[in-house]
């Protein structure tokens, strides 16, 4: 009787279409979870799929750059800001929280390079808020969604032309793709969002040390698929592309466009994310995480304008950026640990997004900052009229090209 219960709750499980072993479910069901994060993209998928395992879910998210209609039914939502300790403190005081998934994070590496004082806030300070409160109530497990930018310079280091500036991945200038990076190369970051993400990485490894608190460390790159904001300006290509095609707007391709990345489906990384804790071999280590087949900027252009119906879209070619030229991950140790066989190809997970973004993805809103605390070497494109230089910005949204407020 029991083991055709736990088959019937792996049904439910997969209702989404992500097959959680039953083992896992057991070990999830009644146990309550905290998202932060989880009006963002990748963060509403994972609570999603913690849902799905049978955990009660708390979303946390301050609506600063996600969109309420992300949040999943049947999870219980708080909006507030993750550097708001008393709040914090309340959560963790009126709910037994046995797993923590902290995705709440602004994830723009290169502008991070013009609001560093923002992002070390929000991303290192705002996480330290939260692991404390894990410490004292003694969480079980806490999950943290790290980037594969503290290998170091992975993506376009805020659009600067600075011939004199040499590149370094985990300290080589070059990567062969076969081999991709793998967890034990040393971490090199070079922005602040790199370097808040490792240094976080370092937090959650001394916390365990003194206070015997389990992790485990995800490191995702180039992620895409339903709930991203297609109107973000300022991260993720194949958002731009779609935003660029549906909006008339050539494809813009900097230098050669031969730079190698892999892009990763959000049904590659959301729910191996929400298993984290439930695999105990897996406590206390760190794992890439994402697609293995790399692909030329051009190739991803050619492959985006025909899953939106635009073959032969015109592109708009760039100067070269400042940029490394190829950046992919290793998976095989996420593999071991959690059975991992395939993934979604690029061609099925960018008609996936395509589809969702025609029925959803084109009423939110744009996200931008009102001001920067640093406009020197600002890139042309993030300018505008109304953008300030403060001493302190607040990443404030701002909406210019749409009425609508992302409720949907």
């Amino acid at each position: 009787m029991l083991r055709w219960r736990l088959k019937l709750w792996l049904l439910l499980a997969c209702a989404h279409g992500a097959l959680f072993p039953e083992e896992e479910v057991a070990l999830a069901r009644g146990k309550t979870a905290l998202v932060t994060g989880a009006a963002g993209f990748i963060g509403s998928h994972v609570a999603r799929h913690c849902s799905d395992l049978g955990m009660r879910v708390l979303a946390l998210d301050d609506l600063s750059g996600g969109f309420r209609a992300n949040v999943p039914e049947g999870v219980t939502f708080i909006q507030g800001d993750i550097r708001d300790a008393q709040l914090l403190e309340r959560i963790f005081n009126e709910h037994e929280v046995h797993y923590v998934y902290h995705l709440a994070a602004y994830a723009a590496e290169g502008l991070s390079h013009f609001i560093r004082s923002y992002n070390y806030r929000t991303n290192l300070v705002g996480s330290v808020e939260i692991l404390n409160q894990a410490i004292k109530h003694r969480v079980h497990c806490f999950v943290f969604t790290s980037s594969i930018a503290v290998y170091g310079s992975i993506n376009d280091l805020s659009q600067m032309q600075n011939p004199n500036r040499s590149l370094s991945t985990s300290g080589h200038k070059a990567l062969h793709h076969q081999q991709g990076l793998k967890e034990e190369d040393r971490p090199t970051p070079e922005d602040p969002y790199g370097i808040a993400k490792f240094a976080f990485e370092l937090d959650l490894q001394a916390a365990k040390e003194l206070f015997g608190i389990d992790f485990v460390i995800f490191r995702p790159h180039n992620v895409y698929g339903p709930h991203q904001n297609m109107f973000d300006k300022y991260r993720n290509v194949v958002g731009i592309f779609i935003n660029q095609i549906f909006h008339g707007q050539p494809l813009t391709i900097f230098g050669s466009g031969e730079q190698l990345r892999a892009f990763s489906y959000i049904d590659d990384v959301a729910p191996i994310l929400a298993r984290g804790p439930l695999q105990h071999r897996a406590r206390n280590e760190i794992f890439n995480v994402g697609a293995d087949v790399a692909y030329s900027v051009n190739e991803l252009a050619h492959a985006v304008s025909e899953a939106a119906g635009a073959p032969g879209h015109p592109r708009s070619i760039q100067p070269a950026r400042l940029e490394v030229e190829v950046a992919v991950s290793n998976h095989d140790k996420v593999k071991e640990y959690f059975g991992v066989t395939s993934t979604v190809g690029l061609k099925e997970g960018l008609e996936r997004t395509v589809r969702w973004y025609r029925q959803q993805g084109y009423l939110f809103r744009p996200v931008e900052f009102q001001s920067v605390e640093v406009m020197e070497r600002l890139p042309p494109a993030w300018q505008r009229e109304d953008l300030e230089e403060r001493a302190v910005c607040h990443g404030s949204r701002v909406s210019r090209a749409s009425s609508h407020d992302g409720e949907l």
